[in-house]
């Protein structure tokens, strides 16, 4: 009997794991999830499970715990490479307390890089982040594109990753740097699942349109952009998670390490989010600019034709779809704590 070949995820519970779980299992694999779910919830494994009319196996373990990790590595087969997404990914909250970002997310990688020496899994897939180009001097930017010094504990935990992965795996990796990853899956099923605050836009425009915030603040509207506010690259998460796929079957065929920009290719300033939020949902909006919030960067997207060209991938929605998407899925959850 033909098996599917496994693929481990870690983090796999989280907003873009869990989405790239669903993508696999459409393409013949088998993910297999490790999450301690401290940034996750049980309950997705659940939801994956209806989503794809699969079993979904997954352990519940700290990355960081080697004796944990080298155990399950010991019990599976066939397995065909990695997807490491586990980290903390707040960049306020890296800011407060770096050296929890540091311990997790390079100490983590660590012992991933370990185990896959040790059980000779050739492919992995990182993410990483365009926040290890700082604010760019040139854009749309390049994955040649040098890096500036980064502002943030977190995006520096990235740039570490990057360069901790050039110099120890030589071959059958590969780094995916993500610009702004939004949206739902269209069934309403997952999503992003921020625990209190949400650090991020789209979240914080979903919460405040049903009522669970007060008031969207939008810092600063004296940028040199377009309308005054930040621009960034807004990416589905399905076509992410897609990204994903394509890097594991790249890695299939190429020993080599490389690394690529996912994003649309398109900067969006964070009114133009706004405004298309309220027109594609047909809802209002309570926002109120404020002052500039410091470490923000002005503006930042991709230029994505190595992807498009070397992995064969290219975004497919737009910031229309992402945004139903996610108000979709904010539905979803309220109905959910209505009916508990």
């Amino acid at each position: 009997m033909e098996t599917r070949p496994k693929i481990i995820i870690t983090g796999g519970a989280g907003f873009i794991g869990s989405h790239t779980a669903v993508e696999l299992i459409k393409e013949g694999y088998m993910p297999v999830i490790i999450d301690d779910f401290s940034n996750s919830e049980e309950w997705i494994i659940d939801r994956l499970c209806i989503l794809t009319h699969s079993s979904i196996i997954y352990y519940k373990v700290d990355c960081k715990n080697y004796e944990a990790m080298y155990e399950i590595f010991s019990c599976l087969e066939d397995v065909a490479g990695i997807i490491h997404f586990a980290a903390f990914k707040s960049v306020n909250e890296s800011v407060q307390f770096p050296g929890k970002y540091y311990q997790n997310n390079i100490g983590s990688l660590k012992i991933i890089l370990k185990l896959t020496e040790e059980f000779n899994i050739t492919k992995l897939v990182f993410s990483s982040s365009c926040t290890v180009y700082g604010q760019a001097d040139l854009l749309p930017v390049t994955e040649l594109t040098p890096f500036k010094r980064a502002t943030s504990p977190y995006g520096h935990t990235k740039q570490l990753g990057e360069q901790i992965i050039s110099s120890t795996k030589k071959e059958g990796a590969v780094i995916l740097r993500y610009f702004n990853p939004i949206g739902a899956h269209p069934s309403g099923l997952i999503g992003e699942l921020p625990s209190g605050k949400p650090d991020n836009l789209v979240p914080f425009i979903t919460q405040t349109a049903i009522g669970k915030r007060e008031q969207l603040k939008i810092f600063g509207d004296d940028y040199n952009t377009k309308d005054g506010t930040c621009l960034r690259d807004y990416i589905h998460v399905v076509d992410l998670a897609r990204a994903h796929v394509k890097s594991i079957q790249y890695l299939e065929n190429n020993r080599r390490t490389n690394v690529f920009n996912v994003g649309t290719g398109k900067g969006n300033s964070v009114l133009e989010l706004v405004e298309n939020f309220q027109i594609v949902n047909n809802v209002t909006l309570n926002y109120k600019i404020v002052q500039r919030r410091s470490g923000d960067i002005e503006q930042i997207y991709a230029d994505t034709t190595k992807a498009n060209k070397v992995l064969k991938w290219k975004a497919k929605y737009g910031i229309k779809e992402a945004l139903r998407d996610a108000w979709n899925w904010e539905l979803n959850i309220q109905e959910m704590k209505l009916s508990a």
